[in-house]
């Protein structure tokens, strides 16, 4: 019995000594909400790596997609290798059009995203009608 619980302390030593050396993710920005182009310039300044990990739509590109969800992980280096971990933020991002219509998908009014897509929406004509009405006439 002794021998046997002796194996085992010493395979948990081994494990904690070697576990040891995997660094975990650090702390990760809050982006959710932001357009990926924005989120990517905060996870880098964070030092992580931004990886798209799920999208939804094809009405926008990328950069303009807004992001809905993240996940912190660590990537261990390979195997026999003298690399180092990965530090990388999972984003899930939305790529549908702004608010929702009858005629395209994108965000409910209802929910947070909609609003502010209406809000943005709406100051932007706003701004446009304001513009166009201060120009000279001819």
């Amino acid at each position: 019995m002794r021998k046997v619980a002796g194996s085992v302390v010493l395979a948990a030593s081994a494990v904690l000594c070697f576990g040891a050396g995997v660094a975990q993710a650090g702390s990760a920005p809050d982006v959710v909400g932001q357009k990926y182009s924005d989120a990517q310039t905060a996870i880098s300044g964070a030092g992580l790596t931004a990886v798209v990990s799920t999208t939804v739509g094809d009405q926008e590109a990328w950069p303009d997609c807004m992001v809905t969800n993240t996940v912190a992980r660590t990537v261990p280096a390979p195997e026999n290798s003298s690399g180092s971990a990965t530090n990388q933020l999972l984003v899930s991002l939305n790529c549908e059009a702004s608010e929702a219509s009858a005629t395209k998908p994108g965000f409910s009014a209802a929910s947070p995203q909609g609003r502010a897509a209406a809000a943005a929406a709406a100051s932007s004509s706003a701004a446009a009608a304001a513009s166009a009405s201060a120009a000279p006439s001819s």
